[in-house]
């Protein structure tokens, strides 16, 4: 991001977050921070923090860890239920200040997105408490205790720069206007490059040539983009080349993309959002498949390296098989030829003398002297030479050994061949098993997925029954509550389990009349969710009753724990409602929506859907299993819709954290 990205989307994200709380931190990757905000009456906000690359709003939602780590645990502790004061870049750095003000009074979070970034957490008598990275500098130490100095600026900060200062620009010189900029005011030298391209000016004009006019209009464009961002009248997109591949994401229009595409967004946030969950769609890909890919091409140098040597053992293949066929062709002359040999040898000539002899045999062409080359006499070898083919024989054999030697050979060079060829054949699979396994990473890989809006119920136990009414059920003591002081209306009805340690229960009835199968699937609800799937049980009576029978009032002398409540009155029973729930998915113009609840009123819903009783299994290893199962089940356009729900989604619907799979369906 450039300080002019920086500058326009810190305004933008103050106007939408300012006096927002904190309700969770989540450290996801290494260097990258979501902030889930929450404002009064207004959807839930997320901003997203990569130290060093980036910092705006996003509605994608994001795979969270289950362990926070140390930095993120800090930042919780300090930062928790604190509000957004203001978010602002420093000077006009490539550089966030977030003021957050807790109890203990107000603190900053700074991030800095240049260079490998870092995220710092300053108390509020300016001493960094937390840091993503630690690190001494020349100009400055980011070490807990000491007080948090800013770096130094790159130039002078454009909104605090006057006409007169701007044209000192020119004692830079001799060199090129577009670096002079960027050294001169803190602007990134594709901005300095719009600038001067507004400007009508060549970017590799020297400083020190420039005129009075056209310092006075860089420094009316300058001014012109910055008066564009601090009114937040931007026109942000991103921007396309002719393969439709993006290239930037802009809060502005640039002169320098006009004939490129533009894909144009109401908001910078949203722009940047959009663009950097593409990138991390594919970063991510890249990352989950670079190994294979790498064991892919190192399978692939094997394969080439085999093939080589493939080449060369075929040669001696043939070579010694074509040499003791020639031997026994010329049996007759080799024999007559090795015979003289020992025959001169055994008159008392020497080896040297026995050459001569054979050379001048050959000069002369007498045979068998022709096929002479030479004779080491050391080892007693003889080289000869037939039909363009050189090779040896061993006096100390006869002809037939030397030529069962070469077909040996032959025969060996054959069974490595058979061995080789059977190695590659080995890599050749292992090449495509890999191949298929990148393939099938890639499919697998988990895109990034926007948060859906979700309903007010959604906060709480929830599913629609077989007739269309919506119920739904405490998930803890606070929400137990609030679901019988302030979602409780008259013609409603409520239910509990029959065991301490189970939530109530609400059929929102709108005043109509609730059929015995809506009556039946809330009662499974209430058992299911009840301790008694803790305790393994299969079945548990359920009771039902009437708004005015519950009440926050106890007995004189005692008091009521919160989420607890007396009843008073008859109470309408339901014997062995069975701990049996369904998760599935229900699909609807394309559109995904993940459902949970008792087994008849998500058949009668879900498209595809997975049932479970109580058992020992982890949510989350159950939440990943049905997460993979549903995603099977659907059409291949809708998988990767599937595969990018959050688990927790999933784990939101499991009983108490355990249970057993028993079957899917459909």
């Amino acid at each position: 991001m450039t300080s002019f990205d920086v500058s326009a989307v810190t305004r933008e994200a103050n106007q939408k977050i300012e006096g927002a709380f904190i309700s969770k931190i989540y450290q996801i990757g290494t260097k990258t921070v979501l902030l889930k905000l929450r404002k009064p009456g207004k959807p839930r906000i997320q901003l997203l923090i990569e130290a060093g690359k980036r910092l705006h709003l996003t509605l994608y939602a994001h795979e969270t860890p289950q362990r926070p780590s140390g930095f993120c645990m800090s930042l919780r502790k300090y930062l928790d239920n604190g509000v957004i004061q203001a978010v602002k870049q420093h000077e006009f750095e490539r550089i966030v200040t977030i003021e957050i003000n807790t109890r203990q009074g107000v603190f900053q979070l700074i991030s800095e997105l240049f260079g490998n970034g870092n995220i710092i957490l300053v108390d509020p008598e300016q001493k960094i408490l937390q840091a993503m990275t630690y690190k001494r500098m020349k100009d400055r130490n980011i070490l807990r205790n000491e007080s948090f100095q800013y770096p130094p600026a790159r130039g002078k900060n454009p909104n605090r720069l006057n006409l007169q200062e701007f044209k000192k620009i020119t004692e830079f010189g001799e060199k090129e206007i577009v670096r002079a900029l960027t050294k001169a005011v803190s602007i990134s030298g594709a901005y300095a490059e719009e600038i001067l391209l507004r400007s009508k000016i060549n970017k590799k004009t020297q400083s020190n040539e420039l005129t009075e006019d056209q310092l006075d209009t860089i420094f009316r464009e300058l001014q012109n983009l910055l008066s564009v961002i601090a009114a937040i009248n931007l026109e942000p997109c991103i921007v396309s080349d002719e393969n439709e591949h993006w290239i930037d994401v802009t809060a502005v229009e640039l002169k320098k993309y006009e004939q490129f595409t533009k894909q144009k967004f109401e908001t910078f946030n949203s722009a940047l959002d959009e663009y950097y969950a593409k990138i991390s769609d594919f970063e991510n890909t890249k990352e989950a498949t670079g190994d294979v890919e790498k064991e892919v091409a190192r399978q692939k140098r094997i394969l080439e390296k085999q093939l080589r040597a493939l080449e060369d053992l075929k040669k001696p293949i043939t070579k010694n098989k074509k040499i003791g066929d020639l031997i026994y062709q010329y049996f007759g002359d080799f024999q007559s030829l090795m015979q003289k040999i020992l025959e001169q040898k055994n008159c008392g000539k020497t080896w040297d003398e026995i050459a001569s002899i054979l050379k001048k045999g050959k000069k002369e062409n007498i045979h068998p002297a022709t096929f002479f080359q030479s004779l080491d006499a050391e080892n007693q070898i003889l080289q000869v030479s037939v039909e363009d083919v050189s090779f040896s024989l061993n006096l100390r054999d006869s002809v037939q050994d030397n030529a069962n030697r070469y077909y040996l050979k032959s025969k060996k060079a054959e069974k490595k061949l058979k061995g080789a060829e059977k190695t590659l054949q080995e890599i050749r699979v292992k090449i495509e098993k890999t191949k298929k396994q990148v393939v099938l990473t890639k499919k697998e890989q988990q895109p990034l997925a926007k948060r859906r809006k979700k309903e007010w119920y959604e906060k709480f136990r929830w599913f629609h029954s077989s007739d269309g009414f919506l119920v739904i059920g405490g998930r803890d003591a606070t929400t137990n509550e609030l679901i019988v002081k302030k979602r409780m209306e008259p013609n409603d009805i409520i239910f509990h389990a029959e065991i301490v340690g189970a939530p109530f229960v609400l059929i929102k009835t709108e005043g109509k009349p609730v059929p015995e199968q809506t009556i039946n699937e809330a009662s499974q609800a209430a058992a299911s969710y009840s301790r008694a799937w803790k305790e393994l049980l299969s079945a548990i009576n359920v009771y039902w009753i009437h708004p005015d029978q519950v009440s926050k009032t106890p007995p004189s002398g005692q008091s009521l724990p919160k989420g607890s409540f007396m009843i008073r009155g008859k109470k309408n029973f339901v014997r062995g409602a069975k701990l049996h729930v369904a998760i599935g998915i229900k699909i609807e113009d394309d559109t995904v929506t993940l459902v949970g609840g008792p087994v008849d009123a998500i058949r009668n819903q879900a498209t595809t859907y997975m049932e479970l009783i109580p058992g020992t299994q982890k949510s989350s290893q159950i939440a990943k299993k049905i997460r993979h199962t549903l995603s099977t089940k659907v059409s291949e356009e809708l998988k990767r819709t599937v595969t990018a729900i959050p688990l927790d989604e999933f784990q939101r619907f499991i009983p108490l954290g355990r249970g057993k799979i028993i079957r899917s369906k459909r």
